[in-house]
C-alpha cells in the first residue's frame, strides 16, 4: 500500500475519531457521515493518482470542474430530482473540490448525496401518489415528454419537477397500457417498483457515499480508474473486466441503465442469442420469483443479483438495443448461470469452399473467441497445456495438410485475454521482431517480442474483425497490418489500449491506469483501435460501444515506431480490392440488412422526446414494427427464404435450444472475407507474371 505524505498523514492523525452516528430514521440522511477510515482511503487515492497514474494530469480547479460536473451526473443523470436552488447552493464547490480532496475534506460530497436521497425520496411519494388511481391520466392529450435530458434545464422549482415526473409516470403507465396490462396490473405493478425504489433508499449506507463520490473523483482521470469498496473488492472486481461469473457478459452503466457492452464467447448469455451488445437490463428475478426493478441501481448492485450459483436460472427483462426511445417495450431472457468451459472457447477451424472467378477455392478459417492460456497446467508443467497459439498452430498444420488456398482467422466478438499469447499467436505470421510497446508512466518503453526465428505460416493471409475485437485482438491485428502480414477486415475495433493495476488502500482499493499499449508501428490502439483495410458494415452503433464511447476515453497518440517502414504489398491493389468489394455487396442481402438495420436504429436513436399520446404512440410503434418486419422480409426475399408475417420476441421463459450447426458460406462477412483474399491472390499473381 502506497504511503501517506508527512503533510497528508498530519492531516488524518490531526483528525479527531468520529463516533458512529446512530441511526435517527431516514429524515435528511443525517446519519449518512464520512469515516476516519474512508477520509484516509480519500488521501491515499490522491496521492496515488498524483504519482503512478499514466497522465500524471493536476489536481487543479480545471479537475475540481471535471468531478463537480461527473458527480452530478451520477446522482441526478437525466436532471429530474435538483432544483436550480440546489445547483446555486451546490456550485460553490465547483472549484473547491481538489482543494477539499487534498485535505481530506468529504463533507461537501456527503453533503450532495444526501441531497440527492431527499429529492429522489420526495419523487418517489409523488409518483407513488399518482398512482393511486391512473384513470386521471388524460392520454388523448397531445403532450411529449422529453427523454434526452442530460443537458436539460434545472427545473426552476417543485411545481415544474412535479410536471416533469406527471408525464414520466405517465410515460410508464401508456408503456405498460400498450403491451396489453390491465389499469389494475399496472397501478400495483408501478407502485410496486417505486416503493421497492423507496426502501432501497433507507439501506444506504456511508460506504455507498463514499464509493460514488470517490469514483466520481476517479473517473475523470480515465474510465479505467475505479475505487472499489471493501466488499466490492473482497468478492469480485466488477471493475477489472466487468465479465460477470454466470451469465458471461460485459456490462457498464449507462446513465440510469446497465447496458450490455459485449458478451463472452461460449457463455450463457451468447449462447441464449436473445441478447445483443447495446441492450439495457431492467430487471432481474431469480429463478421464478419475481422481477426486481434495476433502473436507477448502481452496477455493482445488479451484478450481484446477476451472480449465482452455477446451474441456477436468472430472468432478466431487457429493452432490446434495437428499439427506440419511443418503444421502450422489454422482454424476458431465461439464463442457466454456468462456468464458461476453456474447451467451449478454444479455437476452432472450418474450411470456407468458394466458386470465385470460375474456379473452385477451399480457405481455411480459423475461430480464436479469445486469447487464452491455461496457466494452471502451464505452472504445473504439463505438456498438454492449452493455449490459444499452441491450438492455432496445430489447426494451421491440418489445414495446410487439406492445401488450402489461405487462411482467414476470425477475431469477431474476441474480447482479448493473455497479452502473453498475443504475442506469441503473433510469431507464428512473422519471423523474430517487436510484437506490442508498452509505454510506463514514467515514459519508459518495454518492447514485447516474438524470440522464435521463422514463419511458421507464411501463406496468405485475412483477419476479420469488428467492433468487439479488444485488448489482445487488436494488438494481434495491429501486428498483422503494420508488418504488412494479412489484410485487415471487417469492422474498427473496439480500442481499449491501456492497462491497469489494482492497489490496495487501507480501505477498499483503487484500480488505475498506469501504462499504454502501443503497435510496432508507434500507433496506440487507444480510442481508435485498429482501422480495417476494408470495411464492413458496423453490427453495433460505434458511438454506443467502444472505448471512444467512453467518458473521458484516453486520446489515439504515437510513439517512435519499433521496426522500420517496409513495402506496403497490398497498397498498390487496396483501392480496386475496394472496388470489388463494394460491387460484391451492394446487393449482397445481408449487408445491405446489417447497413439498413443499423441505419434505422441510428434514425430512432436521435429522437428527444416522446408523444405522451395514446393514438400517436401506436401509430409510431406499428411504423416501426412495419420497418423492421420489411427489412428482415427484404433479406429473406433476396435469400429465397420463407416471410414472416410478424416480428416475434422470444417467449418468455423460453430457455434456448442448441442452435443449428451453419456452414461457413452462410456466414456472409466471412465468405466476403474470402473473396477479398482470393481477388488479392489472383491480382498478385497477374502482376508477379508480368
Amino acid at each position: 500500500m502506497l504511503r501517506l505524505s508527512s503533510t497528508a498523514l498530519a492531516l488524518v492523525l490531526g483528525l479527531q475519531a468520529m463516533p458512529a452516528a446512530a441511526k435517527t430514521g431516514p429524515e435528511n440522511w443525517e446519519y449518512l457521515q464520512p469515516d476516519r477510515e474512508q477520509v484516509i482511503a480519500s488521501l491515499n487515492v490522491v496521492e496515488l493518482l498524483k504519482r503512478h497514474h499514466y497522465n500524471k494530469p493536476p489536481l487543479d480547479d480545471a479537475r475540481s470542474q471535471k468531478i463537480y460536473d461527473g458527480y452530478l451526473k451520477t446522482l441526478d443523470p437525466a436532471r429530474s430530482y435538483f432544483t436550480a436552488a440546489d445547483i446555486a447552493e451546490f456550485d460553490q464547490w465547483r472549484n473547491k473540490f481538489d482543494d477539499l480532496l487534498k485535505s481530506g475534506d468529504l463533507e461537501p460530497g456527503f453533503l450532495m448525496y444526501k441531497r440527492q436521497l431527499v429529492r429522489v425520496q420526495e419523487r418517489l411519494d409523488y409518483a407513488i401518489e399518482l398512482l393511486q388511481d391512473t384513470s386521471k391520466l388524460d392520454f388523448s392529450v397531445e403532450e411529449s415528454l422529453l427523454v434526452e435530458r442530460e443537458n436539460a434545464p434545472w427545473a426552476k422549482d417543485r411545481a415544474e419537477l412535479d410536471d416533469l415526473w406527471r408525464k414520466r409516470v405517465k410515460d410508464e403507465v401508456l408503456r405498460l397500457k400498450l403491451a396489453g396490462k390491465e389499469p389494475k396490473a399496472i397501478e400495483e405493478l408501478l407502485s410496486k417498483r417505486y416503493k421497492s425504489q423507496l426502501k432501497r433508499l433507507d439501506q444506504t449506507s456511508g460506504e455507498d457515499v463514499f464509493q460514488t463520490y470517490i469514483n466520481a473523483f476517479a473517473q475523470t482521470y480515465d474510465p479505467h480508474t475505479n475505487y472499489l469498496s471493501p466488499d466490492n473488492a473482497e468478492n469480485f472486481d466488477i471493475n477489472m473486466s466487468l465479465s460477470l461469473e454466470g451469465i458471461g457478459a460485459v456490462l457498464q452503466s449507462d446513465n440510469e441503465h446497465v447496458k450490455v457492452v459485449r458478451l463472452v464467447p461460449a457463455g450463457p448469455a451468447e449462447k441464449s442469442k436473445q441478447i445483443v451488445p447495446a441492450d439495457k437490463i431492467i430487471g432481474v428475478a431469480q429463478g421464478d420469483k419475481d422481477m426486481v426493478d434495476v433502473i436507477g441501481w448502481r452496477l455493482d448492485e445488479v451484478v450481484k443479483l446477476i451472480r449465482g450459483p452455477k446451474g441456477s436460472k436468472v430472468r432478466l427483462e431487457v429493452i432490446p438495443a434495437s428499439n427506440a426511445p419511443s418503444d421502450q417495450t422489454s422482454k424476458v431472457v431465461s439464463i442457466i448461470r454456468e462456468a464458461v468451459k476453456l474447451e467451449e472457447q478454444a479455437a476452432q477451424k472450418s474450411v470456407l469452399k468458394l466458386n470465385h472467378d470460375g474456379r473452385d477455392y477451399k480457405l481455411g478459417v480459423i475461430k480464436v473467441p479469445a486469447f487464452y492460456l491455461d496457466f494452471k497446467a502451464f505452472r504445473a508443467g504439463d505438456p498438454n497445456y492449452k493455449s490459444t497459439t499452441r491450438d492455432v498452430k496445430r489447426l494451421l498444420t491440418e489445414l495446410k495438410k487439406d492445401k488450402v488456398d489461405g487462411v482467414v482467422l476470425d477475431l469477431r466478438d474476441n474480447g482479448g485475454g493473455s497479452l502473453q499469447e498475443a504475442t506469441e499467436l503473433t510469431g507464428l505470421f512473422i519471423d523474430q521482431g517487436p510484437t506490442v510497446l508498452v509505454r510506463n508512466s514514467d515514459g519508459r518503453v518495454d518492447v514485447l517480442a516474438d524470440e522464435e526465428p521463422g514463419v511458421f505460416y507464411t501463406g496468405p493471409l485475412a483477419v476479420l474483425v469488428d467492433r468487439l475485437s479488444a485488448s489482445a485482438s487488436e494488438i494481434f491485428a495491429g501486428a498483422m497490418q503494420d508488418y504488412h502480414r494479412g489484410l485487415i477486415l471487417g469492422g474498427q475495433t473496439f480500442g481499449k489500449g491501456t492497462v491497469q493495476t489494482i492497489q490496495e488502500l487501507n480501505h477498499g482499493e483503487l484500480k488505475l491506469t498506469l501504462a499504454k499499449f502501443y503497435r510496432v508501428s508507434g500507433q496506440s490502439t487507444q480510442h481508435q483501435g485498429v482501422l480495417p483495410d476494408i470495411a464492413y458494415p458496423d453490427i453495433v452503433d460505434t458511438t454506443e460501444i467502444g472505448e471512444s464511447a467512453l467518458p473521458e476515453a484516453m486520446p489515439w497518440d504515437s510513439i517512435r515506431p519499433a521496426i522500420k517502414p517496409a513495402s506496403d504489398p497490398f497498397k498498390p491493389f487496396l483501392a480496386e480490392l475496394k472496388a470489388r468489394h463494394e460491387a460484391r455487396t451492394a446487393e449482397n442481402p445481408d449487408f445491405v440488412f446489417t447497413r439498413e438495420r443499423l441505419a434505422l436504429a441510428q434514425e430512432l436513436m436521435q429522437q428527444t422526446s416522446i408523444s405522451l399520446n395514446e393514438q400517436t404512440r401506436r401509430s409510431q410503434r406499428a411504423d416501426i414494427e412495419a420497418r423492421q418486419l420489411a427489412l428482415e422480409n427484404a433479406k429473406r426475399k433476396a435469400k429465397g427464404e420463407e416471410l414472416l408475417k410478424e416480428i416475434k420476441e422470444e417467449d418468455e421463459d423460453s430457455l434456448p435450444v442448441e442452435p443449428e450447426k451453419t456452414k461457413p458460406e452462410d456466414d456472409a462477412y466471412l465468405s466476403e472475407s474470402g473473396r477479398i483474399l482470393l481477388d488479392y491472390l489472383g491480382m498478385d499473381t497477374q502482376v508477379a507474371k508480368h
